[in-house]
């Protein structure tokens, strides 16, 4: 028979759990309740409701960006390869963050154990990793692709192109094996950010800042230079080109047939410049995606202002479903791809020759006028064929 528990018998057994000598029960204490809490019902339901439709536009928009780039042999050049590897990112990102941001959203807390509050953050620091150095890749084969174009056979062979892509996801995950280890940093529930995130460890260290400075920072450092540098070569060119045009104009019979090759090279030019301003666009769209909601995290660390955290957070995941809006606006060629892809039909039966026609020209001898005419005010020779497919 039990023997009765007296009232002090009792204010003991409270005071002793308080003190964390036994463990609670697991409905008694919620160990991931956060600032969320103070955030409205109506806006965290709102929140949730956008999480949830930006998810399955990423999952349809990426899905359908990967098979396009794949079957249609019009778009499949070196800058697609890195573009798949960007969409599988942001797949990846929407299959395997998003689903737990909106439940967060819905339940006001994080709800899914401590396994999982340690693979998700995983998974978001390292897809957005991988997201920002295929845009720092692409752009810097834009830049071999205007700047240095003479290299741009021998730097994007098949074996180097892999090689890069492999870089890519290696770097950004393996970064955060320490992390994952707990020897540099812990993935756990920060209570203050209200997520699954990289907490300090024991000794009080946290690889956030390194993370941040290096696969943040220094990207954007390397796309910056190679924008800066790619305007300037235009800039040049364009000139040259003004000054040749007005030397070559009526020079007899002879310049029929290079106004025709020049007009080729200048369509493959128009063609090179308008990826490249899609990939730029890329990257000021990521930058706006990602810059509100660190700098929120920065400087109201109080959460006095939960409508800009909760508006953070949802351009953060506006980003892993915008990169195919963007190159649905930017890219005639890519409509025609998710096109014949939505159409069951491939892209090469519905081409019609003049368009397949100016497509070769355009991915086989590509900104060809735009390196010539700048390092040289007289020569238009095209110089050894580069293979831009892969």
């Amino acid at each position: 028979m039990e023997e009765p528990v007296g009232p002090m018998a009792s204010l003991a057994l409270v005071e002793a759990m308080r003190r964390g000598a036994f463990p609670p029960a697991p409905a008694a204490v919620n160990n991931y309740d956060s600032e969320l809490s103070r955030f409205s019902r109506p806006m965290l339901t709102m929140a949730a409701v956008l999480t949830i439709l930006v998810m399955i536009l990423g999952v349809a928009g990426n899905l359908l960006t990967i098979v396009a780039l794949l079957r249609c042999p019009r778009v499949r050049n070196v800058a697609a390869a890195f573009i798949i590897s960007l969409c599988v990112a942001d797949l990846l990102f929407c299959v395997t963050v998003l689903p737990f941001s909106a439940s967060r959203f819905i339940h006001g807390t994080w709800t899914h154990g401590g396994a999982l509050c340690t693979v998700v953050p995983f998974m978001r620091y390292g897809n957005v990793g991988v997201s920002l150095l295929s845009i720092a890749m692409i752009t810097i084969n834009r830049y071999i692709m205007i700047a240095h174009y003479n290299i741009y056979g021998r730097v994007y062979r098949t074996g180097w192109i892999a090689a890069m892509i492999v870089f890519c996801w290696l770097f950004s995950y393996g970064f955060q094996l320490p992390t994952l280890a707990g020897v540099w940093g812990v993935f756990g529930f920060d209570k203050q950010l209200g997520t699954c995130s990289i907490r300090p460890d024991a000794a009080g260290r946290s690889s956030k800042t390194a993370l941040f400075v290096t696969a943040f920072v220094v990207p954007c450092i390397i796309i910056i230079g190679c924008y800066a540098r790619i305007f300037w070569v235009v800039h040049e060119s364009e000139k040259r080109m003004r000054a040749h045009g007005a030397r070559s104009a009526g020079t007899g019979p002879l310049a029929a047939p290079k106004q025709g090759r020049e007009g080729r090279e200048q369509r493959a030019k128009r063609n090179e410049w308008r990826i490249t301003k899609m990939v730029l666009a890329i990257f000021l769209s990521f930058l706006c995606c990602y810059l509100p909601i660190t700098i929120v995290k920065v400087t109201d660390h109080n959460v006095r202002y939960p409508g800009l955290h909760v508006t953070g957070y949802l351009l953060l995941y506006l980003s892993a479903c915008i990169n195919p809006i963007i190159y649905v606006i930017m890219n005639a060629q890519y409509r025609q791809a998710y096109r014949s892809v939505l159409t069951c039909h491939r892209q090469r039966h519905r081409m019609t020759a003049s368009t397949a026609d100016r497509g070769m020209d355009g991915n086989s001898k590509t900104m060809v006028s735009q390196v010539s005419i700048a390092m040289s005010p007289v020569s238009l020779t095209p110089g050894p064929r580069v293979d831009d497919d892969f």
